[in-house]
């Protein structure tokens, strides 16, 4: 079983926390510690490949510098089997019952974006909002699911998750990726987040995760103020941050899909 018992009735967890996910500010948005059991993440952690660089893509940008894996072909089977326990239907059901989302949530056996992150020393993302439709399935992007790795993972270690509020001006909430620490939030086009601030760590470690992302085959028109677009960039105040869009066909064909290519 990879729920932890203390959470493995997921429609008691969805009903007990739903109002709560709901009114989190700056946007909906839920985070859970030690939701799974600890053993399954790591035995997750000890399959995690050594060679992303290598085998996976590469961003290396004025608003990313980050590592991802999004072929099956290449994680592990546990890491495989805990990725499909994730894209279940009671998993899923459990996620539309919690977020209250009245469209059937779709899941992405394509990882787009997804799979295995991971930062090094000097490692981070610019705040940004998503890319809003998928580029195979033509779908809307709804939620976003980040798992954390990290064990013995500290304040100055940076890292943190940020949480910013629709005008850019402040940062709501930061979390601290910890080991079994997951986060749940909506996508919007104001779903402002990302960990902009360099990750700080040994040469021999790094901040890890699992990403997944569920759709929805239309949203609610309230929703769709900007039309189709690939991820948006926003700079904080007083920073030197990217603002603005990079080009589609980058961020969602040649790099989330297959390309190490640098822009």
């Amino acid at each position: 079983m990879f729920i932890n018992k203390n959470y493995s009735n997921l429609k008691k967890v969805a009903d007990e926390n739903s109002s709560n996910y709901l009114h989190a500010k700056p946007f909906p948005s839920i985070v859970f510690d030690n939701f799974f059991e600890e053993e399954i993440l790591n035995e997750i952690l000890n399959d995690f490949p050594s060679n992303i660089k290598d085998i996976g893509n590469e961003f290396n940008n004025k608003a990313e510098k980050k590592l991802s894996l999004n072929s099956a072909e290449k994680l592990s089977l546990k890491t495989n089997n805990f990725i499909n326990f994730l894209n279940s239907e009671p998993f899923v059901k459990f996620l539309n019952e919690l977020t209250g989302i009245k469209e059937t949530l779709i899941t992405d056996p394509y990882l787009v974006g997804g799979g295995l992150h991971e930062l090094k020393d000097g490692g981070f993302l610019n705040i940004h909002a998503d890319f809003n439709q998928h580029p195979k399935m033509k779908l809307d992007r709804r939620l976003n699911i980040l798992i954390y790795l990290n064990h013995n993972w500290k304040e100055n270690n940076g890292g943190h998750l940020e949480l910013w509020d629709k005008e850019m001006k402040k940062c709501e909430k930061k979390v601290l990726p910890i080991f079994n620490r997951m986060v749940i939030f909506s996508t919007t086009d104001f779903s402002y987040h990302g960990n902009p601030n360099k990750v700080k760590v040994e040469e021999n470690n790094s901040r890890k995760s699992i990403a997944l992302y569920y759709y929805s085959n239309g949203r609610p028109n309230s929703e769709r103020k900007l039309g189709l677009h690939s991820t948006i960039f926003r700079k904080r105040p007083d920073s030197h941050d990217v603002d603005g869009n990079l080009e589609y066909k980058k961020i969602i064909g040649k790099i989330y899909l297959k390309s190490k290519k640098k822009i």
